[in-house]
């Protein structure tokens, strides 16, 4: 398994989480689903790590057990080396500060009935930052800090009022006001139009480097992962399966679950659920050993036995028995 980066600021150690059933017939549905299955990875200050993986592979749950929003079955969440997963109260107000969460869909993430200014101006007053007399300077910072208008009238606006790609700047100027030290961001741009997303991944490298910020940006389009992040690691089936940076990731991917992703993001013609798909989720509650053995030409006996993370070349790590560059 890769070492942690000296300088993390957020990382999960063997993270587990088990999402409970709602009823079912058999066993296999009483089980419930494994969603996170023995995950470590660290954000380092200053970078952006991307995740990726289809739906269902675990990216979501990693995220919120990261943003302490749901605690894990299993394992450790480390802020800047410290474990925090088991704190309550006062002390967990305050380190939530410190990792924010922006979401997909800022329609229905940001209270709609709340305005730009009451939406950035809230966790100012739930944190107690800043006097009322500083809030609407530090307001208008953050909403020109996102590029969006700080004048009188845009701040009145309702969220209704505002196109998708101003929603979602507004999110992540809300998530600033916190003064975080690290940004989860849950597919930020797969709800934007395709003239918008280019717009707002720009707003997070200049962010990244305007505030030294370590970044998680969970993605499912390879080409957003390509162009912003320094470092990727691929989910399959709550596990991840291959590491490193996004050079030697995506250009000579090991696992066949990668080369999948990047030949599917390649071809217009492939279909990336059905190529790059795994166990199903009810698979993946029972089965033991490789999530993709299922469906790759090199598996045998060996693939029973889940494989850990080892290196396949520099800046890179792959579980695989038989990696083998695309």
């Amino acid at each position: 398994m890769p070492e942690a980066p000296r300088r993390a600021v957020v990382a999960g150690v063997r993270i587990e989480k088990r999402h409970a059933a709602r009823g079912g017939l058999t066993i296999r549905d009483r089980a419930g689903t494994m969603a996170v299955c023995g995950v470590s990875l660290a954000v380092e200050l200053g970078e952006i790590y991307g995740l990726v993986g289809q739906s269902g592979a675990g990216k979501s749950s990693l995220a919120r057990i990261l943003a302490l929003l749901d605690c894990p079955d299993a394992g450790e969440v480390l802020y800047e080396g410290r474990r925090v997963d088991n704190l309550g109260g006062e002390r967990l107000r305050e380190l939530r500060r410190s990792v924010q969460i922006v979401f997909q869909d800022p329609g229905t993430s940001l209270n709609p009935l709340q305005r730009v200014n009451s939406i950035v101006e809230e966790p100012l007053h739930i944190h107690r930052l800043h006097l009322d007399a500083a809030r609407e300077p530090r307001i208008r910072e953050l909403l020109a800090a996102v590029g969006l208008p700080d004048d009188d009238g845009f701040r009145s606006r309702f969220p209704r009022e505002l196109s998708g790609g101003e929603r979602q700047r507004l999110a992540i100027a809300r998530a600033l006001a916190c003064e975080p030290r690290a940004l989860i961001l849950d597919e930020p741009v797969s709800a934007l139009d395709i003239s918008i997303r280019g717009q707002v991944l720009n707003l997070l490298v200049e962010l990244r480097k305007r505030f030294g910020l370590a970044m998680l940006l969970i993605a499912h389009d390879l080409a957003v992962i390509a162009g912003i992040c320094d470092r990727v690691g691929v989910m399959l089936g709550g596990r991840i399966v291959e590491e490193g940076g996004v050079e030697p990731v995506l250009d000579t991917p090991l696992h066949p679950y990668t080369r999948a992703l990047v030949r599917a993001a390649a071809g217009p013609d492939l279909e990336p659920e059905r190529e790059a798909d795994g166990a199903s989720d009810g698979d993946r509650a029972l089965t033991a050993g490789c999530r993709y053995s299922s469906r790759c030409g090199r598996a045998n006996e060996v693939c029973r036995q889940e494989p850990n993370l080892r290196p396949g070349g520099t800046n890179h790590w792959v579980a695989c028995y038989f990696p083998e560059e695309f």
